[in-house]
């Protein structure tokens, strides 16, 4: 039980790796060595298949999907917008800029971005940055180096490396 619980906690913190437009399953995340060592190799396969649906249905790449029906008017990304996630046409690196949702007091390694857009990003880095409660903060994203993206909060100088996942 102990080793599900593990695993099931591995996967949450691995979330960078789901993308909005599908769900890889853990067998197709992780690598054998992986699979083996958080014993997962262990359980039937109906456990297996019962861990992976779980892990789909609270996933935060999921979660407040305008296909989950749970996304409230005018909060949704405009559909043509596919700026940062991984797709065949990844064109359009221009900058992003909206605002993160409620309070935001900085960023610890593992935090999860939601921003007006309907964009959710998740920090990539283990980078902290802390700062006094705000509301609704301008926050910028810039294109980086190798396909990847930096986040910056308006008026202050830190940034860190970020995914986006919805």
């Amino acid at each position: 039980m102990n080793r599900l619980l593990f695993a099931m906690l591995c996967l949450v913190a691995s979330l960078s790796l789901m993308a909005a437009e599908g769900f890889s399953s853990l067998e197709e995340q992780m690598s054998g060595k992986e699979f083996t060592a958080s014993g997962l190799d262990k359980l039937s396969q109906a456990e297996l298949e019962a861990l992976n649906n779980w892990i789909r249905r609270h996933s935060v790449a999921t979660l407040d999907s305008p296909r989950a029906g749970t996304a409230s008017a005018g909060t949704s990304a405009p559909a043509q917008d596919r700026r940062g996630l991984k797709s065949e046409n990844d064109e359009d690196r221009s900058e992003i800029t909206s605002r993160i949702v409620g309070n935001f007091s900085g960023w610890d390694g593992q935090t999860v971005f939601k921003l007006e857009n309907g964009m959710i990003w998740l920090q990539a880095d283990k980078d902290k940055f802390y700062t006094k409660d705000m509301e609704n903060p301008v926050v910028i994203i810039k294109p980086g180096m190798f396909g990847t993206w930096r986040l910056k909060i308006e008026g202050f100088g830190s940034e860190c490396k970020v995914k986006r996942i919805q």
